[in-house]
Formats: structure tokens, sequence, C-alpha cells
């Protein structure tokens, strides 16, 4: 009943951008924190950015004054700006967000299949 489907990964050389984007469908009724998580090779899956309902947002150490995070609303969309990217950036990226479906209902936790990000050095 909820689909997160990110866009914007692709491949790119070492200092470029790339904005990715993850648009929420379905029966939502608010969307509260809202974020990025990557997941490299052998590795755990780490979160990038988030973005809270407030306003708030918050970066991994190695993302921070590379990376923007930013929402829309209205059109239940979040997106990751990525610049200066390094071959390290390399990864799956994945939107997560904890949905409500109703006034009276708790969030729910709801992943996206992922978008493939590779930066060549």
């Amino acid at each position: 009943q909820v689909q997160l489907v990110e866009s914007g990964g692709g491949l790119v050389q070492a200092g470029g951008s790339l904005r990715l984007s993850c648009a929420a469908s379905g029966r939502i009724f608010s969307i509260n924190t809202f974020g990025w998580y990557r997941q490299a090779p052998g590795k755990q899956r780490e979160v990038v950015a988030t973005s809270t309902s407030d306003g708030s947002t918050s970066y991994a150490d190695s993302v921070k004054g590379r990376f923007i995070i930013s929402r829309d609303n209205a059109k239940k969309t979040l997106y990751l700006q990525m610049n200066s990217l390094k071959p390290e950036d390399t990864a799956l990226y994945y939107c997560n967000a904890a949905i409500q479906m109703t006034l009276f209902r708790s969030p729910g936790d709801y992943w996206g299949q992922g978008t493939q990000v590779t930066v060549s050095s």
C-alpha cells in the first residue's frame, strides 16, 4: 500500500555530482523521518542522511559538506544532492521512510529497492 521508488543513480567520475530522488506513493497520511542509507559490497548498510518532519537534518561524517538532503512534502519526495563524489561513495543507495498511513496508526518503516551509485577514480 506504500511504495518508495528511488531514481537518479548512475556512473560518475570522481569529483562529479548526482542527484537522487525518492518518491513515496500509496496511502500516506504523513511522512515522519525520511532518509538515505547506502550499502557497499561486503559492508553493512549505513545511514547517509536523514530529514525529520520538523525540518531537522543530519549527516554521516563522511558526507558532511558534500551531500545535501531535502524533501518536498507536497510531492512526498526526498532528494539527495551529492557533490564532490569519491570512489568510496560507491554503493547501493536506499530510501527509508517512517510513514503514517492514517492519523490513528503508528508509523511503519518502509524501504525502497535501491539505486546504484558508482564513482570511478
